[in-house]
């Protein structure tokens, strides 16, 4: 990826905070991945693999871990290549401006805004945008097509809010929060009380509350609370497509990947990973730190610290010696019948 801009290596440790390796006046255009990147591209290495053939890299210089020091290239030396890449990324590129917004950085005039409208400075609010009452809005928060933003909502600065997102009656939006297109915050809960045979709807009265430095991925649906709020705490990060039921409380810098569903009124604790299509039950507490594996089915409470997998979870290893039994049990069956028929020979004797 081709940058206009041009930075030295000097200006990149500073950046990243890294220590430089070779000639720390080298210009770097662009970033690449290590296959394809060119003496001017900037790449990173991180694994066994890569480190282990770096002079093979035709990269300009490449971001490696600390202490690693055995390489002819520029080297940018870092605690965590990963990240520091990505800042570099970030840097070379930084989001431009739709053409759709005004030039004026302001409030477009296709957009449909309600009465005790408060603004913070350098929004900017895009065609065919609707926002209700009394609504709040920080500083340098921008607002693409589509989106609604319903009565009494509480939005900070440094949002961005993508296309088609719907923001419902009351909810609150930390600072610096990233919201992608087609999500619904705030909708109701799934809840109905069974009258004979049919289902009387409970109101949900509640807010969401998404704090600071969360983002959000596209087509999520996070559901208001019955009474309180729903909560996504700060740093939270969530892919695409997944489900957050009412008075759920999700804790900070918890990681949700696509598909995940959980069900209303559990908690989950903080650093936490939910892997794709991970399903977790109403009611229960998943502790700090731990991870639950692809597809896997929580029904019970976990405490802090566990890997666990499959559905119901259990830990993981016990998962894995379930695992390899499963495909053998054709073969153990009819061992079983065989050895039942065999007894039968012997009770008859």
């Amino acid at each position: 990826m081709k940058s206009k801009y041009s930075i030295s290596l000097k200006k990149i440790a500073e950046i990243v905070n890294g220590k430089i390796i070779g000639d720390e006046e080298k210009i770097i255009k662009g970033t690449a991945p290590f296959e394809d990147a060119t003496g001017d591209d900037l790449t990173f290495a991180i694994n066994f693999k890569l480190l282990n053939n770096i002079d093979k890299t035709c990269a300009g210089a490449v971001i490696v871990p600390n202490n690693f020091t055995k390489s002819k290239k520029n080297l940018v030396s870092v605690s965590n290549p990963r990240v520091a890449f990505a800042k570099v990324v970030d840097f070379l590129s930084p989001p431009c401006k739709p053409g759709y917004f005004s030039k004026s950085d302001s409030i477009s005039s296709f957009a449909h805004i309600g009465e005790m409208f408060v603004c913070g400075k350098d929004v900017i609010i895009a065609p065919s945008v609707v926002v209700g009452d009394n609504v709040s809005i920080g500083d340098r928060t921008a607002i693409y097509p589509g989106v609604v933003i319903e009565d009494n909502v509480k939005i900070g600065n440094d949002v961005t809010i993508s296309p088609n997102v719907v923001i419902l009656r009351r909810c609150i939006i930390g600072s610096r929060v990233i919201i992608n297109a087609g999500t619904v915050i705030g909708s109701d809960g799934f809840g109905f009380a069974p009258d004979g045979n049919k289902y009387y709807k409970i109101p949900h009265k509640g807010i969401v509350q998404i704090d600071d430095d969360v983002e959000i991925g596209a087509c999520n649906t996070i559901d208001r609370a019955n009474f309180g709020k729903t909560h996504i705490k700060k740093g939270v990060k969530t892919d695409n497509l997944v489900h957050i039921a009412h008075n759920v409380v999700v804790g900070e810098n918890t990681l949700l990947v696509a598909q995940v569903g959980i069900a209303g009124s559990t908690t989950i604790g903080k650093h936490t990973i939910l892997a794709g299509q991970a399903g977790v039950v109403d009611h229960i507490t998943v502790g700090n730190d731990v991870i639950v594996t692809a597809k896997g089915g929580v029904t019970k409470s976990v405490p802090d610290g566990k890997l666990i997998s499959g559905t119901p979870a259990m830990s993981h290893r016990l998962w894995l010696k379930v695992q390899r039994i499963l495909p053998r049990l054709p073969e153990l069956k009819q061992k079983i019948a065989q050895i039942e028929k065999r007894l039968g020979k012997i009770e008859k004797k």
